[in-house]
């Protein structure tokens, strides 16, 4: 779902790459722009063609038809595209909060957005191929895949954070990525690298001992945050952690949406030269660094119940003892044809519990506003945000929210 992204040539090289662990006989790329369809979809037979891969490239704007007979459905989808976006990461800013599309006011205006018409897709595949199971990757993970859970469907939440950090790490310690593994948890876009473990040894000491400061680059965070916290934190704990810097770096500078928008017309002009049969060097500058080798790994585990260990959102289910058990978390589980089951995980620190706490709360409201609607609901939720919490803010937050987004909200 969603085929028609700029993305999916990465996706599909993955599926290239990694036939041996995933067999895919053949992939449905579903989207309503058909003049993207048509591109990327052309694209994705010429990269399969190119590696020897021997299944088959279809796509529909039909999701019933799309959906028929699936093993697993993956989701990638954007709902109001990149110009919904553009709004989400500009808006916030006129009342000082950060403008981001998976977190704050932004994040909720997503989700309000996103929740319904995942649902559909997942009622549809519920009616079509009821054994299927779904991938979430379309944000924000965490809730989207809880609204998905809460309503009884087979899903998993994926995001790309972890293996990013897991391949980050082997190269700046020279080991193979397999070699490492990762503490990783808390919530999607929320989560803290509490350990490095290398051959039985945690090296995370020594990984910011001597790789600190290019960690820091790339989370664009001080190098005093590594080490006084003796962890390292998600690139979205920056809006948490630095939230007026960020606020004031974004008002002086175009919004990611932006950035992405143009990038996307470059890779749509790259995708119509028939003789293009690999994905372009620019696409690796579109953002989610490693989902494919991420999603292969995932969906094989649930389709060929391997039981092997990684790291997704999923059920709480007591894993993290203050918070429900309904909130789904990110955490290394154990995936097989059951589904994932989290690992056990030490306490967390009040440090980190507190804001895990906090966005969980958060989250429930948000869900509440996408399936229930209403303008008291999503000022709840705004109100909850830590990065709101303010009565002021979530009022003029909440009427920005719904004035910007009266086309995607039914109850508005």
């Amino acid at each position: 779902m969603g085929g028609g992204s700029t993305y999916t040539p990465e996706l599909v090289d993955g599926f290239a790459r990694l036939h041996a662990t995933l067999p895919v006989t053949e992939l449905v790329l579903i989207d309503p722009d058909a003049e993207r369809l048509e591109l990327v979809g052309a694209l994705a037979r010429r990269i399969l063609a190119r590696q020897g891969h021997p299944g088959r490239v279809t796509w529909t704007a039909d999701p019933d038809a799309g959906v028929d007979g699936a093993d697993a459905v993956l989701l990638q989808l954007r709902v109001g595209g990149q110009a919904a976006r553009q709004q989400d990461e500009t808006w916030p800013l006129e009342c000082g909060c950060v403008g981001q599309e998976t977190t704050g006011a932004g994040g909720l205006a997503k989700a309000l957005r996103t929740v319904p018409v995942v649902l559909d897709i997942a009622e549809r595949v519920r009616r079509r191929s009821p054994d299927a199971w779904i991938v979430d990757f379309t944000n924000p993970v965490g809730i989207v895949t809880r609204a998905l859970l809460a309503a009884g469907h087979r899903a998993v939440g994926l995001c790309n954070v972890a293996i990013g950090f897991q391949r980050k790490f082997a190269r700046l310690l020279g080991v193979a990525p397999e070699e490492v593994a990762l503490e990783h948890v808390g919530l999607n876009h929320l989560t803290w690298e509490r350990s490095v473990t290398v051959g039985g040894e945690d090296v995370l000491p020594r990984l910011i001992a001597e790789h600190g400061d290019a960690v820091a680059a790339d989370l664009r965070m001080p190098r005093s945050v590594l080490d006084r916290l003796g962890v390292v934190p998600s690139y979205y704990l920056r809006y948490f952690y630095g939230h007026d810097e960020v606020v004031r770096e974004l008002r002086t500078k175009p919004s990611r949406a932006a950035e992405v928008a143009a990038m996307e017309r470059r890779l749509l002009a790259l995708y119509a030269d028939p003789a293009l049969d690999e994905k372009p060097a620019l696409l690796a500058k579109r953002g989610g660094a490693f989902y494919s080798e991420a999603a292969v790994a995932l969906t094989a585990s649930l389709l060929r119940d391997t039981g092997d260990v990684q790291v997704v959102n999923a059920l709480n289910n007591g894993t993290l003892p203050f918070l429900p058990d309904d909130a789904v978390i990110e955490v290394p589980a154990a995936v097989d044809a059951r589904g994932a089951r989290p690992l056990p995980v030490r306490p967390l620190e009040p440090l980190y519990a507190g804001l895990v706490a906090n966005v969980t709360a958060y989250e429930h409201l948000a869900l509440e506003a996408a399936l229930k609607g209403g303008r008291d609901r999503v000022f709840r939720a705004l109100l909850a945000h830590p990065l709101v919490g303010q009565v002021d803010h979530a009022d003029r937050l909440t009427d920005a929210l719904l004035a910007h987004n009266r086309e995607h909200l039914a109850w508005v």
